[in-house]
This record gives structure tokens, C-alpha cells and sequence, in this order.
């Protein structure tokens, strides 16, 4: 006789809440370089997308330097800022390198100046998770329930892998800044530079278009030609530049 065996249903459900989540939230850092944008992103996505939690937020340390919150209830961001110093669950879950749970706080007595701040407004439960984004910056996932024993194991567990897909993907939005930032640089190095500079002086003249917009048709042409972008300045500069037979 077979026998067949089978997941529990509230186990399953479990993969698929956190499967949904790490999509979405990956959807919705992709295409940004703002760091404090991808922040606002984040909080708001676990909000919506973690059951049991009613507020998420974020604390950031730069070069362990407070840096900044984000959070998903303007009234609330002061939990996740430092005015508390290091007795708050978020700068000791980032001082400890562990997450840290606090199911019902009314039994709660390792932050008590931030516990009852918490309470008076609203919350009932907190899970700090340490996030990891490059040698420059980590933080703290901080996720609220306004209800105790709503942060249950299942919960923790999702928590540190929103932790770690996190950190991952903001690690991306710093890099990609970076790349962006550099970008800039070598534009406005190219903008002035000899003969790519007559050349984008030419397209703009041909085209009615800004400049970046004119580089952008340099490198294009570059592209499509697989040769170096300063031949393609100098070519069209010299074509320009020939003196048409009568």
C-alpha cells in the first residue's frame, strides 16, 4: 500500500508568504539608486506583505555612524532612530550581530525608556533583524505588531530572511549609485574633452538635443560600430568639417 505523505498546510503556506515577499521585494529595488528611497521600499513592502506585522522600519549605521531611519508610519519612526541610544531592540540587534524578539512587551525589561515609549504607542510586539549591506553601512530590520505573541516562529524565521535578501539588494541600490555617480564624472570629463566635445557640439546642432542626449547618440553609434567612442567623434568631426564640392 502507498502512502502518501504530505507538507502541513500552515508549512507550505509559510514557503509561499515568503517566496511572495522576496519577489516583491526584489521588484521593488531593482531599478533605484536611492538608497532612502530602496529604505522606503523596503519598510513598506514588509508592512503589506508579512502577516502579523502592522509597521516596519529601518535603522541605518554609516561607517558605524547613525545615519538615518526609514519607516513605514511616520508616527512610529522614532523607534528606529537614536534618540534611545544603544537601548532600543534595533541598535542591539545590530551591536550583537542576532535577531532579537520581544513577543509581548508588558513582560518586556531589556530597553524599559524604549519599551514604554513603544507601548504608548501602540506596539505590542517587536522583531529586530541585523542587516549586512557592504563594509560602509549596516542596519536593523525592525518589524511591529500591535498585538502580543503576533511574531510567532514562523514570523522569525521570515524575518531573517528578509534580513538577508535585503541586505543583498541594498548592497545592489549603493553599487549601482556608485556606478551612476562615476558615470557622471566620465560624461562630464567627455562633455569637455577635445574632439568628443566637437562632436557632441555637432549633434546638438544637427539634432536640437541636449548634450547628454548627444553623447548618448555617440555611444550608440560606438556600439553599433564596435569601435572606440573617440574614432566615432572623430569621424564625424572630420565629415563635418570637409569642405563640400560646388
Amino acid at each position: 500500500m502507498n502512502l502518501e505523505t504530505h507538507e502541513p498546510v500552515t508549512e507550505h503556506l509559510g514557503v509561499l508568504e515568503t517566496a511572495a515577499l522576496l519577489r516583491e521585494l526584489t521588484a521593488a529595488l531593482l531599478d533605484t539608486t536611492d538608497f532612502d528611497e530602496a529604505l522606503t521600499r523596503l519598510v513598506t513592502v514588509a508592512r503589506d506583505a508579512v502577516p502579523g506585522v502592522t509597521w516596519c522600519g529601518f535603522t541605518v549605521l554609516r561607517a558605524g555612524e547613525p545615519a538615518g531611519v526609514a519607516a513605514s508610519d511616520p508616527r512610529l519612526a522614532e523607534l528606529d532612530d537614536f534618540g534611545h541610544g544603544p537601548e532600543s531592540p534595533a541598535m542591539s540587534a545590530i551591536h550583537r550581530r542576532e535577531m532579537l524578539l520581544s513577543a509581548d512587551l508588558a513582560t518586556e525589561e531589556r530597553w524599559p525608556a524604549w519599551t514604554a515609549r513603544a507601548r504608548a504607542l501602540g506596539v505590542r510586539g517587536v522583531l529586530a533583524a541585523p542587516v549586512d549591506v557592504d563594509d560602509q553601512v549596516i542596519g536593523a530590520i525592525n518589524l511591529y505588531a500591535d498585538a502580543p505573541d503576533a511574531l510567532t516562529a514562523r514570523r522569525q524565521l521570515t524575518a531573517m530572511l528578509l534580513a538577508e535578501h535585503a541586505g543583498l539588494l541594498l548592497a545592489g541600490v549603493r553599487g549601482r549609485a556608485r556606478q551612476a555617480a562615476l558615470a557622471d564624472e566620465i560624461d562630464e570629463t567627455l562633455l569637455q574633452e577635445g574632439v568628443v566635445g566637437q562632436a557632441i557640439g555637432v549633434i546638438m546642432t544637427q539634432r536640437g538635443c541636449p548634450a547628454p542626449e548627444a553623447l548618448q547618440v555617440l555611444r550608440s553609434a560606438a556600439s553599433a560600430l564596435s569601435i572606440p567612442l573617440r574614432e566615432v567623434a572623430e569621424r564625424l568631426v572630420v565629415t563635418v568639417s570637409r569642405p563640400r564640392e560646388g
